[in-house]
């Protein structure tokens, strides 16, 4: 508490002494559901977690130290653990990309405050002190799992396995997905929509001769340099000679309904403008949801209000890729029912890869959490990882119901253009994504036959 005063921010040592410093660490903490959904441990985990810097020698991120990331340094005790993690958190200042251009920041000067608006089960109280408060939860998480570890086996254990995990999940990751998308399956397509993306995976496919060849890849212009997560549009370069025309995402962003807050992030979403080799306009659209995809019917509408409010994109053609998070069996009032969201789509009068009508039970996801992860709420035992797991319909490919067909529809979770029901993912070694890979041929309608996108 005293780091944090020092920085300028508010005590918040009540909430130790009257709350969290009572609590079993299983049962009071890591079983939370409700410090998961207000965020206080994940948040700070997804800040600082993995960091991209600036001049990084072999493009390694620096990381927290913790269990869950690429930290290679020694956690077998507590105090060895405490020594690094305040010395990270307080004391190292990284030189890293902002939109202000490159700066000097220490982790703690990375968090973002967490907004009630966003997260509603936050309290406003909560709310106002959510800096120091989630910097504490951060710590509390980490030192409970680096004290788990040492407890229920040896230190030489568990740490040779985390390696073996670090380096297939992890330092594989980026350059695992770059093949999959060099294969001859996925380097001829013409639109590749991507989330969740970082800055560094969009320089290594700038950097790939084949990627780069064949495709330009399109960023948004203001990126999500906190999070790093952003939403990607590869156009084939001979389909797309010019590539984007311009970029409509601020567009798009103004037209949500007034008043109303939706739940979306800087870089979540990218919108573009294009022309293809035969003078055909198109909006290009990528989309991340938010956990409870309860941004993504209201960014659909404003995708659509976007395009019939410009005179210039009346006559463009949509494509929209998107992770929409709907759920087989959502929370009334908490998350996106996969079918409501049909009617919705199909109420803008266009249709999906999926037809009108998803199938609730065509899964482009299947993962489960254990408890080795900052969001609490979504951790489950081994045997309930398909009960309890994330299971679900999530991923889309929009278009308009009057302009194209589906000629041909797969799903992927191997990386060989195969879907494996009932398999848990990523894998190791295998398929680097929680998400499947979701493709399709679509036949123009107002044109010949033989002319694909």
């Amino acid at each position: 508490d005293g780091r944090m005063q020092q920085v300028g921010w508010e005590s918040v040592r009540s909430y130790w002494d009257t709350d969290f410093k009572d609590r079993k660490i299983v049962s009071g903490f890591m079983k939370d559901k409700l410090l998961g959904s207000k965020r206080l441990a994940s948040m700070p985990d997804r800040i600082t977690n993995t960091i991209n810097v600036i001049g990084a020698e072999d493009d390694e991120p620096v990381c927290r130290p913790t269990i869950i990331n690429m930290y290679d340094k020694d956690l077998s005790s507590l105090d060895k653990w405490w020594s690094a993690w305040e010395e990270f958190m307080f004391d190292t200042s990284l030189q890293i990309q902002t939109k202000k251009g490159v700066e000097q920041k220490a982790p703690y000067e990375m968090l973002q405050p967490i907004k009630k608006s966003k997260y509603p089960d936050i309290t406003e109280e909560e709310e106002k002190v959510s800096l120091p408060l989630q910097t504490m939860c951060g710590a509390i998480f980490d030192a409970i799992l680096v004290h788990i570890m040492n407890t229920v086996t040896t230190p030489d254990e568990w740490q040779g396995i985390k390696r073996n995990i670090v380096e297939n999940l992890n330092k594989k990751k980026v350059p695992r997905t770059l093949e999959i998308l060099e294969s001859s399956t996925y380097i001829g397509s013409d639109i590749i929509t991507l989330q969740e993306v970082s800055g560094s995976f969009i320089d290594q496919a700038k950097a790939r001769p084949t990627l780069d060849d064949a495709f330009h890849i399109i960023a948004p212009e203001n990126m999500d340099s906190v999070r790093d997560q952003n939403s990607v549009i590869f156009l084939r370069k001979e389909t797309f000679p010019d590539g984007a025309s311009s970029e409509i995402t601020s567009l798009v962003e103004s037209s949500f309904e007034q008043g109303v807050t939706v739940p979306v992030a800087k870089g979540d979403i990218l919108a573009i403008t294009t022309t293809d080799r035969d003078g055909v306009p198109f909006v290009i659209a990528s989309f991340h949801g938010d956990t409870n995809g309860l941004a993504t019917k209201p960014v659909l509408t404003a995708i659509m209000k976007a395009i019939s409010s410009d005179s210039n994109l009346a006559n463009h053609k949509l494509i929209f890729g998107l992770d929409a998070n709907t759920y087989e069996k959502a929370k009334p009032g908490k998350q996106q029912d996969v079918l409501d969201f049909g009617k919705h789509y199909v109420s803008h009068g266009l249709s999906s890869c999926w037809g009108d009508v998803p199938d609730p039970q065509n899964y482009t996801t299947y993962n489960s959490r254990t408890f080795l992860q900052p969001q609490l709420n979504k951790a489950c035992k081994k045997s309930d990882k398909r009960s309890n797991g994330d299971v679900n319909p999530k991923d889309f490919i929009l278009f308009g119901k009057n302009d194209f067909e589906v000629e041909s529809l797969w799903k992927d979770n191997t990386g060989d253009k195969v879907y494996l029901e009932d398999t848990a993912f990523p894998t190791i070694g295998k398929f680097p994504s929680d998400h499947g890979i979701l493709a399709t041929v679509l036949m123009a309608k107002s044109i010949a036959a033989g002319d694909e996108l």
